[in-house]
């Protein structure tokens, strides 16, 4: 008598990834209809103005941010602080991709990764989702959103494994300090 092996099951997917892909198609329908609807109301040549000034627009962004945060490296590199100042350069960043791609809804969320009080209320929700992510009890390889926030905290404590090694400053003695000249046996192998 032989025994099969049972197919194994794969791991079920999270509920962010069985959603998404519904998410972006909803997306794209409803970016479709729109640059339809407004086609129809304004004309179709105002549209592709539009289209046109929102990707010149998103590029100016993406420049303006990717040179204010090497500013802020150059910075960074000639007087190091253990805290480093906040440039926003990822919302921009974000908001000028947004820009560039085509559509008026994409926009809209451009808009509000600019203006200041949008802009504060996506970075906490971007801070809830990752502080979520990070305190997952998902197994590594489930959830691949949680295992790039897990190996970014490892890489940010600056030890590959993350872990944290306890340890204590030992001060040298006040007194002279000069070379050392003590007897030391010879090392032999």
């Amino acid at each position: 008598m032989t025994q099969q092996a049972t197919p194994a099951r794969p791991a079920p997917r999270g509920k962010l990834r069985r959603v998404l892909p519904l998410l972006i198609t909803a997306w794209l329908v409803l970016e479709i209809w729109l640059l339809v609807q407004v086609g129809s109301w304004l004309g179709g040549l105002t549209v592709l103005l539009l289209l046109i000034a929102g990707a010149v627009i998103g590029g100016s962004l993406i420049k303006r941010a990717g040179l204010k945060a090497l500013s802020a490296a150059i910075e960074q590199s000639r007087d190091p602080k253990p805290q480093q100042p906040q440039t926003g350069t990822t919302m921009t960043v974000l908001a000028g991709l947004l820009l560039i791609l085509p559509g008026f809804l994409s926009d809209l969320v451009a808009l509000t990764l600019l203006f200041p009080p949008t802009r504060a209320l996506w970075r906490a929700a971007g801070r809830r989702l990752a502080d979520k992510a990070l305190r997952s009890t998902s197994a590594v390889g489930a959830d691949p959103f949680a295992d790039a926030m897990r190996l970014q905290e490892q890489i940010r404590i600056h030890r590959p494994d993350g872990k944290v090694i306890p340890g204590e400053v030992v001060e040298p003695e006040a007194g002279p300090q000069g070379p050392d000249t003590t007897y030391r046996p010879p090392i032999t192998g």
